[in-house]
């Protein structure tokens, strides 16, 4: 009773107070009960103390907002720095690639003028060498052999004369000092009496074979570089006794690389051969293994691929014409040289004919020289060395004589042994020679050109020998 009382006069006095400030409001709470909520405004009060946390709660708010847009300044900042990192990264490479581009133009201009300077060395030279000794000399100057008997001078071949430094031919021709005591005179004697009488036919025209020891090499002239990787090693010749349908000038090269070697191409001359042009394409019945192939008398010899068999390919009727397997011979890297290649089987030719050069496991890796029937590939002879092969980079025969090459990368390495097989002694030399390109995997001699061709780390070069006699 007293409680209703209380609260009618509190309405009361609040009514009056507030007058037309109260406010009632209807609604449903959490739990969906209608309930209702009777404000009046404060007379005293102008605001009243938020909730608790109410104000902690906007400020921190308002905190998370300010970092909020602090971190997308940041991030955004960040962004634009690694974009124009990059962009700078970029330019700087474009801009060395356009000087790389720049550079490789001038190299390739600078080998291209290189290259055209080469070959006209090249053809200076083997114009200098093809010119004919002096005509208007020869019957004014006579000569004895080594023997002492006087003799009638005959016509000498070229290339046993050697040219006076410093002056050319037409030089020589009209110079004062040929003369029959002059020195120059003099040189040319002592170069003609190295060889004997004997040696020279009755009719003075052509001289035999002047076999003799290695004593010099020359420097590598560089004739072509091979076109792709298949060409890193390979086999580039001249038959020394062309017959049948191609000439004495003709070339033939093999790119060695692959699985499956068996394309020959033919050149007409060496210019064809610089100029890259073949005007002959053969594909050899059965695949050919490593560089050990040679040309002799209008065959290829070569051995056949994942075996020790010989075989003889004639190259006017593009077919085997003789096949023969080398008794006891290593092969498929069993017994190669030392820059390998599977090099177990290397073909040779010089003066005395067709050679084959080896291993076997009887000889224990040491070199094993065998000469050969180039027509059936019999085996006529052989020799045992005291040559390790695989201590040898290659090796060629020169006048019955087998000479190895020490290093096959080194530039400047030298030919180290010879062995005799007249005499059956080997022994100890140093020849220099040159690996320009420091990767030489073949080196063949020419009997008629007396040069040795070497294929050198694409390279194929030759190489001018000397002999003692």
């Amino acid at each position: 009773m007293w409680l209703q009382v209380v609260l009618f006069v509190t309405c009361l006095v609040l009514d009056s107070l507030g007058q037309d400030r109260a406010t009632l409001f209807r609604t449903n709470n959490r739990d969906g009960r209608c309930q209702y909520i009777f404000t009046v405004d404060s007379p005293l009060e102008a605001s009243c103390s938020a909730p608790a946390g109410g104000p902690e709660l906007m400020a921190l708010e308002s905190r998370l907002t300010q970092v909020e847009a602090q971190v997308s300044r940041l991030v955004a900042g960040r962004e634009g720095a690694a974009r124009a990192g990059l962009q700078e990264a970029y330019s700087q490479a474009m801009r060395e690639k356009a000087q790389l581009q720049r550079d490789k133009e001038r190299l390739d201009r600078l080998a291209q003028d290189l290259q055209r300077r080469l070959e006209e060395v090249r053809q200076e030279n083997e114009r200098l060498q093809a010119r004919p000794c002096p005509q208007q000399m020869a019957p004014k100057v006579p000569w004895q052999d080594s023997s002492q008997r006087p003799v009638n001078r005959p016509n000498v071949p070229s290339h046993l004369v050697s040219q006076p430094q410093g002056q050319s031919e037409r030089g020589r021709a009209k110079d004062s000092a040929w003369s029959l005591g002059g020195p120059s005179f003099q040189e040319l004697k002592a170069e003609v009496t190295k060889l004997p009488a004997s040696q020279l036919s009755q009719e003075g025209g052509e001289s035999s074979s002047g076999c003799g020891e290695l004593v010099s090499v020359g420097e590598p002239v560089f004739h072509r570089k091979a076109d792709n990787i298949a060409g890193k090693y390979g086999v580039w010749m001249q038959d020394p006794e062309a017959v049948g349908l191609y000439g004495p000038n003709m070339i033939w090269r093999i790119d060695s690389v692959g699985t499956d070697v068996r394309q020959l191409f033919g050149y007409e001359d060496m210019e064809q051969l610089t100029r890259g042009f073949p005007t002959k394409v053969l594909l050899l019945p059965e695949p050919m293994e490593s560089t050990g192939a040679t040309l002799y008398r209008g065959s290829m010899y070569y051995q056949r691929r994942h075996s020790r068999i010989m075989i003889r390919y004639d190259l006017a009727t593009e077919s085997v014409a003789a096949r023969r397997d080398l008794p006891h011979a290593g092969f498929h890297g069993q017994y190669p040289y030392s820059w390998g290649g599977y090099t177990d089987i290397d073909f040779a030719v010089d003066e005395q004919g067709l050679w084959v050069i080896y291993s076997t496991s009887k000889a224990k890796g040491a070199i094993v020289v065998s000469q050969l029937d180039p027509n059936s590939l019999e085996v006529k002879r052989s020799w045992e060395t005291n040559i390790r092969k695989g201590a040898v980079a290659n090796a060629f025969m020169i006048c019955g004589r087998l000479y190895t090459v020490a290093s096959y990368s080194s530039p400047n390495t030298s030919i180290n042994h010879s062995y005799d097989t007249a005499t059956g002694k080997s022994k100890a030399i140093t020849v220099p020679f040159e690996n320009r390109y420091r990767y030489n995997s073949m080196v063949d001699y020419n009997p008629t050109h007396r040069k040795l061709y070497a294929w050198d780390n694409f390279h194929m070069v030759t190489y001018t020998v000397h002999l003692t006699n």
